[in-house]
């Protein structure tokens, strides 16, 4: 259910789909578990909007954040392998209290946004999406608050999604051996994984599509992060009972 919310979410407004389903599937399973399937099904999902996500990119922004992602994905890949997954599960809930409410509250970015800017905003979804696979709310957060259009935000994070994913993948491929799976990150469950979700995936996409055609970009956001909100603050609220039961 939490898969196939997340396809109609990624099938409509572009992106969601793996802070959905990290969040969701976190409460059950494994953050180290999750994450490399949810890096295959957003390649995956994004390989069908490449061709037009290219003609309306804005690669002034998608180069920056290329770069960014690029340094930093096998750095949270390294931590996601190595810390406890009770602090990964409270990290996640942290950042998407954070960002989730940077973009309730409609903030905006005054000027223009610098180069700096842009490869701040890599290196912080770099890292984020290595370790949480989330990397792309840090983007959106950002450019949602400028005056980028919401045509060249899509398609620029319909790439960003697709190379950095991909990179990520290769990165967790080479990393060791989980210590808390006994397995490594990228390997036959997370494939088998990916592919038990894809079709749940797939269905929820159809289905965001045609809301598409029925409902406002601004009013199904809108109810994608009061959702987003909910699973953050469930995810805090076990990992600091987690954290209370095992200190007592």
């Amino acid at each position: 259910m939490v898969v196939f919310i997340g396809g109609v979410a990624r099938g409509f407004s572009g992106f969601g789909f793996s802070a959905l389903c990290v969040s969701g599937l976190s409460l059950v399973i494994s953050p180290a578990q999750v994450i490399p399937p949810i890096f295959i099904l957003e390649i995956l999902a994004s390989l069908t909007l490449l061709r037009q996500a290219i003609k309306q990119a804005d690669f002034s922004w998608l180069s920056w954040l290329l770069l960014g992602n690029a340094l930093c994905i096998p750095l949270g890949i390294a931590i996601l392998n190595f810390v406890p997954q009770i602090y990964v599960r409270l990290l996640i809930g942290a950042l998407l209290v954070l960002l989730v409410g940077v973009q309730l509250r409609g903030l905006q970015w005054h000027g223009a946004p610098t180069r700096l800017l842009r490869f701040l905003t890599g290196l912080a979804s770099g890292l984020v999406n290595g370790l949480t696979a989330m990397g792309g709310l840090v983007v959106a957060a950002m450019m949602s608050a400028t005056p980028l259009p919401a045509v060249a935000m899509r398609a620029t994070l319909v790439l960003l999604f697709f190379f950095g994913d991909l990179y990520a993948l290769l990165c967790a491929a080479v990393m060791p051996v989980n210590t808390e799976v006994g397995a490594p990150l990228l390997g036959w469950g997370a494939l088998s994984m990916a592919l038990f979700m894809a079709v749940p995936m797939a269905a929820g996409m159809l289905v965001g599509q045609r809301f598409f055609n029925h409902t406002t970009p601004q009013q199904f956001r809108r109810l994608v992060l009061r959702l987003l909100m909910l699973l953050a603050v469930i995810t805090v609220a076990r990992a600091l009972f987690q954290l209370i039961g095992s200190a007592g």
